[in-house]
C-alpha cells in the first residue's frame, strides 16, 4: 500500500463515530435542486433485462456462513425470502421460498456488525432479495478498528459473493436453485460505503449490476468508476456529522452511469438506518424500488422511486436514473 493511500485513509478515522454519532455537526453543503424526473435521459441503461419483481411480501429466513479468505475470518449473515407467512421476525435456517432471487452484498460501517442493520436488510429480503453481509475482521465491533483495512474489504466482499453464489449449486443447501447469480448488487454504510464505492472503482467486480451507498465517500478507493453500466443510488444526511454531505455528493457527481441521490434534510450519519421510524421507511421503500428496477428490471418500480423518496417531505431526490 502506498504512503499516499495510507495518508488518505488515515483521514477516515472519523468513521469510528459512524454508528454512535457525535455532538458536532458538519457543515451542510448545498443540496441538489429537485429536478424533474430524468428517467428518459440518454444515460446508459442497465444491463439487466426487463422483467417483473415479486408483488407479494415474503417471510424472512436468516443463517450464518463461516467463511475465511486466507487468514481473514469472514462470517457472513444471510437474510433470504423464506417459505411461510410474511410479517414475522426472521427465523433461523428455515426453508427458502420458491423463486429465483437476486443477491445484495451489504457492508457494515466501522464499529458495526450486520445485525445492526437488520431493520433495513430484512425489508430487502422480504421484498425478494437474498442479502449477504460479511462481518469484517478489523473494522467490526470488537475488532482492532484498523481503518486502513477498509482497502482490503472490497476483495473480502468479492470473495464472499463467490461463496454465496456457489450455494445455488450446492447439493442439499437451502438456497440451492434459488439464486439469480446474474443479478447482483453491492450496498454499504459509512466505511461500508467506501467498500461499496471501491467495488465499482479500484476493485471493480464485474458481476455487480447496481450499487447503494449510504453516507459513503471515496477515501482510498477513488472515483474512477469502471466496467459495465451499473446504476447507483446514494443516500446521505445533510447534517452528517462524520462524513460531510459534500464528500458524498462529490462521489455521486463522479458516477458516469444512471444515478440518483436521496438527501435527507435532517439526516445525520445514518442512525435512521438502525431503528424503525419515518426516515427508515422512506429509505427502505426507495431502496427496495431501486433494487426491484436495477436487479429485476421492473419498469413500474422505477416509476415509483421518486415518489417514495419524497414522501413526507423528509428528503429531496436528484434523479438521473
Amino acid at each position: 500500500m502506498s504512503r499516499r493511500w495510507r495518508a488518505t485513509l488515515l483521514t477516515a478515522g472519523l468513521l469510528a463515530a459512524g454508528l454512535t454519532g457525535c455532538s458536532a455537526k458538519a457543515p451542510t453543503a448545498e443540496r441538489p435542486a429537485a429536478p424533474a424526473d430524468r428517467s428518459t435521459s440518454t444515460t446508459p441503461t442497465p444491463r439487466v433485462p426487463a422483467g417483473n419483481a415479486p408483488t407479494e411480501s415474503f417471510a424472512v429466513g436468516v443463517r450464518q456462513l463461516q467463511l475465511k479468505r486466507d487468514d481473514r475470518s469472514l462470517p457472513v449473515t444471510v437474510w433470504y425470502p423464506a417459505a411461510g407467512t410474511a410479517g414475522g421476525d426472521p427465523e433461523r435456517s428455515v426453508a427458502a421460498a420458491d423463486g429465483d432471487f437476486p443477491v445484495v452484498m451489504f457492508s457494515h460501517g466501522l464499529g458495526g456488525r450486520p445485525d445492526d442493520y437488520g431493520a433495513l436488510l430484512t425489508r430487502w429480503a422480504a421484498a425478494g432479495f437474498v442479502v449477504a453481509a460479511p462481518t469484517f475482521p478489523h473494522t467490526s465491533r470488537g475488532a482492532d478498528g484498523n481503518v486502513l483495512d477498509v482497502l482490503n474489504q472490497p476483495a473480502d466482499v468479492s470473495y464472499a459473493l463467490t461463496r454465496v453464489l456457489a450455494l445455488d449449486g450446492a447439493a442439499g443447501d437451502p438456497l440451492r436453485g434459488r439464486l439469480a447469480a446474474d443479478r447482483v448488487a453491492a450496498a454499504g454504510h459509512s466505511a461500508g460505503g467506501v467498500t461499496t464505492v471501491g467495488l465499482f472503482t479500484a476493485g471493480r467486480d464485474e458481476r455487480l449490476d447496481a450499487g447503494v451507498v449510504f453516507a459513503g465517500t471515496s477515501l482510498g478507493v477513488g472515483t474512477a468508476f469502471a466496467g459495465a453500466t451499473a446504476p447507483q443510488l446514494f443516500v446521505h444526511g445533510e447534517l452528517d456529522e462524520v462524513i460531510e454531505y459534500a464528500a458524498g455528493k462529490a462521489v455521486y457527481d463522479a458516477v458516469p452511469w444512471p444515478k440518483a441521490m436521496l438527501s435527507l434534510s435532517e439526516g445525520d450519519h445514518g442512525r435512521a438506518l438502525l431503528s424503525d421510524g419515518a426516515a427508515l421507511r422512506v429509505v427502505a421503500d426507495t431502496t427496495v424500488e431501486f433494487l426491484r428496477w436495477s436487479l429485476y428490471g421492473d419498469a413500474a418500480a422505477k416509476g415509483r422511486i421518486a415518489s417514495d423518496a419524497t414522501r413526507g417531505g423528509l428528503a429531496t431526490f436528484d434523479n438521473h436514473l
